[in-house]
């Protein structure tokens, strides 16, 4: 793998997906930033500058792509590899998405169900959260499933260590909940254990920051940047939460090599995915539930559940079962609302669905032969 990330196997897809475009010259460029269905994207090979300085090239989708595309998470999401032709001093033009090997996705924020991706292709997810005032392992929970779902390697990042108080409590309670993922302590602000990361920081490893604001992730990356690049604010006195420093996603490369992609706080954490993306997190609740006296129990109100036997007798803690409880059901309403429009919609509405997934699964699979 190069400094760029740019993988054999991502290479043996773009030759495949090229080969369907013989009378047009395509390049494969790395997307670094959106806005607004317009693209900043890298090419090969990685300049020595800042990912999102010198070297960069603006892209748009070609009026093909966009008419043939599924839905919004087919686009190019930060991160993506593109196979795209570049004019002479023109606008790079995207042709095609190369198949993702992992991404971080979310419900999009509103009323309506659909995925929005908000990193594509990291290798490791890094969940920040910070141990002040703003300390929450049920949120911690609720990435832990979503990154799972992502493909991505979630480690759970514990910053202002300079900050908390009972800082060796948190950790313990995070550990507990982490189902096995790793666990760093550290202090951006004073780089105090920010060598625990180095592991994730390979050159040509792609790490991604997610987290509330006022975690500390703009902090963070001007720790691993070694310079003042990202803007950095105060966070409230009353529940340690910051606003919006880090407006846009955006991939930026490490001095060590490494590529890290910085995203903004986000205030609605919406699950996508399903039900079996919380088995990883709850590793303990899957345990017990092989000993129910129903397989398809539910675990709340059913005789001979295991689970909830646990919890009863102190085995199993009330909180975690609580937050099981609370993600397994918002998944289990996102799969009805999939399946059962209401009223005169519904058979319209499954109809679509699986003409939808018909188009999503040609759409990659010409992409990916």
């Amino acid at each position: 793998m190069n400094r760029s990330g740019f993988s054999p196997e991502f290479e043996t897809r773009f030759i495949e997906i090229a080969a369907r475009f013989p009378d047009v010259s395509l390049v494969p460029l790395r997307i670094v930033r959106e806005n607004r269905g317009q693209y900043v994207a890298l090419p090969l090979p990685l300049p020595e500058a800042d990912a999102a300085g010198s070297g960069t090239v603006r892209a748009e989708v070609t009026g093909k792509f966009r008419h043939e595309a599924p839905g919004k998470s087919a686009f190019p999401a930060v991160g993506d590899w593109v196979a795209a032709e570049r004019p002479s001093g023109g606008v790079a033009l995207i042709h095609a998405v190369l198949p993702r090997s992992s991404r971080f996705a979310r419900r999009a924020p509103g009323e309506g169900d659909e995925e929005q991706v908000v990193a594509a292709n990291v290798d490791t997810l890094l969940v920040v959260c910070g141990l002040d005032g703003d300390f929450n392992v049920r949120r911690i929970e609720r990435y832990l499933s979503l990154a799972r779902e992502s493909g991505a390697a979630p480690v759970i990042v514990l910053n202002k260590t300079d900050l908390g108080d009972d800082v060796p409590g948190k950790i313990e309670a995070v550990e507990a909940a982490a189902g096995g993922a790793a666990v760093h302590a550290l202090s951006a602000r004073t780089g105090d254990g920010l060598a625990a990361l180095d592991p994730y920081l390979e050159p040509g490893r792609t790490v991604a920051l997610v987290g509330s604001s006022g975690a500390g992730k703009s902090t963070l990356v001007n720790r691993l940047l070694g310079l003042e690049r990202q803007k950095t604010g105060e966070v409230r006195d009353d529940d340690s939460r910051g606003r919006h420093t880090t407006t846009h996603r955006e991939l930026i490369a490490l001095p060590g090599g490494a590529l890290l992609i910085d995203t903004p706080g986000m205030r609605e954490l919406q699950l996508w995915g399903g039900e079996e993306s919380l088995a990883g997190g709850f590793p303990e609740i899957e345990d017990l539930a092989a000993s129910c006296r129903f397989r398809d129990c539910t675990h709340e109100k059913e005789p001979g559940c295991a689970v909830k036997a646990a919890m009863d007798s102190g085995e199993l803690e009330e909180s975690r079962y609580r937050s099981y409880l609370k993600l397994r059901r918002e998944l289990a309403a996102l799969e009805r609302r999939r399946a059962d429009a209401p009223g005169h919609e519904k058979r319209a509405a499954k109809a679509a669905g699986k003409q939808l997934a018909r188009r999503i699964k040609n759409f990659y699979k010409d992409q990916d032969s």
